[in-house]
This record gives structure tokens, sequence and C-alpha cells, in this order.
């Protein structure tokens, strides 16, 4: 059972992945929440031990520059892919987590919706 606070955060974060052109959302087989566009995961979410957890797919340059920050961790199994992620994010950091959100997105989108998303 999913805490309130898990909701919460869940909601912020359907909210900025459905927003995206044909993003969809889906239970993996591990009952993560998964957003995908055109088929390729861009984000990935669940409740575990400690919380709320989010994982978004980034490049491994980024993913250097963001793991010196105290708050992302390389994602487990998929991090040597470029994959990073934070637990229970709150206040300030949604906005920098909202961008890469949106740069994960446009690493998997084809390129169609990627320069569908550049012309807004």
């Amino acid at each position: 059972m999913m805490t309130q606070n898990s909701k919460n955060i869940l909601e912020q974060l359907r909210k900025v992945c459905l927003e995206m052109p044909e993003a969809k959302e889906l239970i993996d087989g591990f009952g993560h929440n998964t957003y995908k566009v055109n088929g390729k995961s861009f984000v990935i979410s669940g409740e575990g031990e400690k919380g709320f957890r989010l994982s978004f797919k980034s490049d491994r340059e980024t993913q250097q520059l963001l793991l010196q920050k105290s708050y992302f961790y390389k994602t487990p199994y998929i991090g040597h892919h470029g994959w990073v992620s934070i637990e229970n994010p709150t206040g300030e950091v949604w906005t920098e987590l909202a961008d890469l959100i949106q740069e994960a997105y446009l690493r998997a989108a084809p390129k169609r919706l990627v320069k569908k998303w550049n012309e807004k």
C-alpha cells in the first residue's frame, strides 16, 4: 500500500511526464509506474523501503554531473546505461527534476516528436 506522501509525489510525476506528446504510463512486471514514449522508457518509479523512488534516463556525462549532488544516485541494474535515481523528491528539486525528465523524454522519443517538442 502506497503512503500518502508517495501518492502525492506520483501525482506530481504523472503531471510532468504525461504533458509530453504521446507519453504513456504503464505498470511494469515489478509493479513500477513506467513512463514510455514510442515503447521506450524514460522514467520508472515505485515505492521502496525508503519511500518513493524515481529513475530517469540520462546520458553518461549528465549522470556524472548529477551524481555529484547528494540527492541523486546511480540507478541499480541500469545505471551503467546512464540512468539516475532520486528518493522522495521535494520542493525546489522538482524544478530541476522536471527539466531532467523532459531531457529523458527527448532521449527516448522518436525524431518526429523531438522536432514537434522543439517547435513549441
